[in-house]
């Protein structure tokens, strides 16, 4: 659930937003916070001294905060010249990212302007970024650290430096033709046209939405501004290890987006699947239990390595089709019917090859793959067909 409230006599509902700011350049600047009651009065303030005399403006807090945020916002914002709003939301889905989509859904402005609550992007940059839009006719300027005039000198400790070097190489290096010419995907501020934007395809996770814009919705030209990247005023950085993790997460859901993709990263996540299953079959068969017993209790090792990292990296987005334990119980079903075809084979193999039980069972699962794939993804993670009604026409 959301909850929207206003600063009165500033901004109403979405539609009040469009009504108040309906002149052609104007922008909506979309600010998602998290526990950033120490920064917002200041970022309202460089907002005020740089922005409205240059460009008709609103503001748009959407704020996930568990702190005072939304109280300060409300106090700051009745010394403001422009309207603001908060978006309180009750339930932060996707992370900041989500809360940048929710944003983006009620802005009232042609262009929409995204940028954090923390100081670092410098809010006298807004009217640049639409001015180099209309210029260019670009449905997406992204401020970068990575051009000429650009640095990420407000980036605290080599640590962070190395971090944000290696997440910007690794992002370009998956998708090199959807982030042609952004030279900095990691940037949490940029410009884009409402025209631009696609939501029903955006699946935000975490921080990142300019990369997830990029490679879900990219508008067709794109343009870059430089700017200085700003130590934080207050507060602390969000980034954790756990954001790193929903990081690559967010990586892996992007890439995998297409069927081929899929399979690719399935294939890898069952070559890591044969460590736990042939370490266990070794361990058996080397106790003395015969292969064909081993091979059954291995690979419910191997079936649950597995299950837990297509769950939470292939396909994370898919999992509210269906509970968790139906989705168990079916990927268990499969793997262990795709046994029953494997143990003949390995028979196979191992009576009339003369190969041994670890290399009969490695081909064995390799020779299945496909067929795992398909119907994994078929009957497993896909959505249910929806139930007829009675008394309709078959």
């Amino acid at each position: 659930m959301s909850q929207e409230s206003t600063v009165p006599g500033e901004l109403g509902d979405p539609a009040a937003i469009a009504a108040e700011v309906a002149e052609p350049g104007a922008v909506t600047i979309v600010v998602p916070t998290f526990n950033e009651s120490a920064n917002v009065r200041r970022l309202l303030h460089q907002i005020t001294e740089s922005v409205p005399s240059r460009l008709p403006c609103e503001v748009l807090f959407v704020d996930d905060s568990t702190d005072d945020t939304p109280h300060v916002i409300e106090e700051a914002a009745k010394d403001c010249p422009f309207p603001v709003a908060v978006l309180h939301r009750e339930e932060p889905v996707g992370g900041l990212g989500g809360a940048v989509v929710e944003g983006m859904a009620v802005a009232g402005s042609e262009w929409i302007v995204v940028m954090d609550g923390d100081c670092q992007h410098p809010p006298s940059l807004v009217p640049d970024l639409v001015a180099t839009g209309e210029r260019a006719g670009a449905g997406l300027v992204v401020a970068s650290r990575y051009i000429t005039g650009g640095s990420r000198a407000g980036l605290a400790g080599s640590y962070r430096v190395a971090v944000s070097r290696a997440a910007t190489w690794l992002t370009k290096s998956l998708f090199p033709r959807r982030l042609h010419g952004i030279s900095d995907p990691m940037s949490g501020f940029f410009a884009i046209r409402r025209s631009a934007v696609t939501a029903e395809v955006l699946k935000p996770l975490g921080y990142k939405i300019l990369l997830e814009l990029a490679v879900r919705s990219r508008p067709r030209q794109v343009s870059e501004v430089p700017f200085v990247f700003q130590e934080r005023f207050a507060g602390e950085s969000k980034s954790s290890a756990r954001e790193g993790l929903r990081f690559l997460r967010h990586l892996v859901g992007l890439r995998t987006a297409s069927p081929l993709a899929r399979m690719a990263v399935f294939g890898l996540i069952g070559v890591s699947g044969f460590v736990p299953n042939l370490l266990a079959l070794w361990a058996l068969t080397h106790a003395g239990m015969h292969y064909v017993p081993a091979e059954i209790l291995a690979n419910q090792l191997g079936v649950a390595w597995n299950f837990l990292l297509i769950e939470h990296l292939l396909f994370r987005d898919r999992r509210l089709f269906r509970r968790w334990w139906d989705r168990l119980g079916r990927f268990a079903l499969l793997a262990n019917a795709d046994l029953l075809l494997r143990i003949p084979l390995i028979a196979l193999l191992v009576g009339r090859s003369g190969m041994d039980a670890l290399s009969a069972t490695a081909l064995a699962l390799v020779m299945t793959f496909v067929l795992r794939f398909v119907g994994t993804e078929a009957l497993v993670y896909l959505p249910r067909r929806p139930l007829r009604k009675k008394g309709r026409a078959a």
